[in-house]
């Protein structure tokens, strides 16, 4: 069973689902896969996770770095799970790009290169949003590049963690 929740964020509602335990998905509604899921009819706003969300989203919100994660269920395959192990060691205001993490990934896997491309694909499947920090990653050249919840918002997101002026 999964259940669901909605936040208001600066940058328009969150859907937050749960297994009952873990957050397994926060999308923003309108981009591009939460609003296939608006009608789903397991609101849980009791849920324990979905009020640790809350409280990190508020923080982070706020302009505060959370000092904590709420529980989280990232799932996917071991590549893609390498990937946003990485993201999320990125720490807040600053950025990586897809070739030092494919650089990182490589190192792991122990072979000598690792497609930046592959990378970007992983963080297109990244199933949530700002606490899994993909917006935290730029092109080599320093643009930016790729965000399933719109450039605008990727470029607020680091505007709001002070990386861009």
């Amino acid at each position: 069973m999964t259940y669901h929740y909605h936040y208001d964020s600066p940058l328009g509602t969150l859907l937050m689902v749960s297994d009952g335990k873990a957050l397994t998905e926060l999308d923003f509604m309108d981009y591009p896969y939460g609003g296939d899921k608006a009608d789903m009819q397991n609101v849980a706003p009791c849920l324990p996770v979905f009020a640790d969300t809350c409280r990190w989203l508020d923080l982070y919100f706020a302009g505060r770095v959370p000092d904590f994660t709420p529980p989280l269920s990232l799932n996917g395959t071991a590549f893609q799970n390498a990937v946003w192990d990485i993201l999320r060691m990125i720490p807040y205001g600053q950025t990586t790009t897809y070739g030092e993490i494919a650089g990182q990934i490589a190192k792991l896997q122990g072979v000598a290169k690792m497609s930046a491309q592959a990378v970007g694909g992983a963080l297109g499947y990244n199933p949530i949003a700002i606490i899994v920090p993909c917006h935290r990653v730029i092109g080599k050249d320093g643009r930016l590049t790729g965000y399933t919840g719109g450039l605008q918002r990727k470029e607020w997101l680091l505007r709001h963690e002070g990386f861009l002026a």
